[in-house]
């Protein structure tokens, strides 16, 4: 995680950028009494939206928990995908 004030932000705007994109880093810049705001890359967003989605439904969180506990337990097994 990166932090940095809105002048330096703006002073070295491109490199703060190719930081986040590039190394997958989080941008934290701070804006003095009002609140900071974090910058992240658009493939890191999607992700988050992804979790989100995949967490926001009680039979999905269900599914998703037991099998963690099972692949902690040592019950889960693997399969090779078939190519047509």
């Amino acid at each position: 995680m990166i932090s940095t004030s809105v002048s330096s932000f703006r002073k070295d705007i491109k490199k703060y950028l190719n930081d986040v994109s590039n190394n997958f880093e989080t941008l934290i810049v701070s804006r003095g009494k009002e609140e900071g705001i974090v910058v992240i890359s658009l493939s890191e967003y999607n992700a988050l939206c992804a979790t989100q989605h995949e967490l926001s439904s009680k039979n999905n969180l269900k599914r998703l928990d037991d099998a963690l506990e099972k692949m902690h337990k040592g019950l889960s097994f693997s399969k090779d995908l078939i190519e047509k």
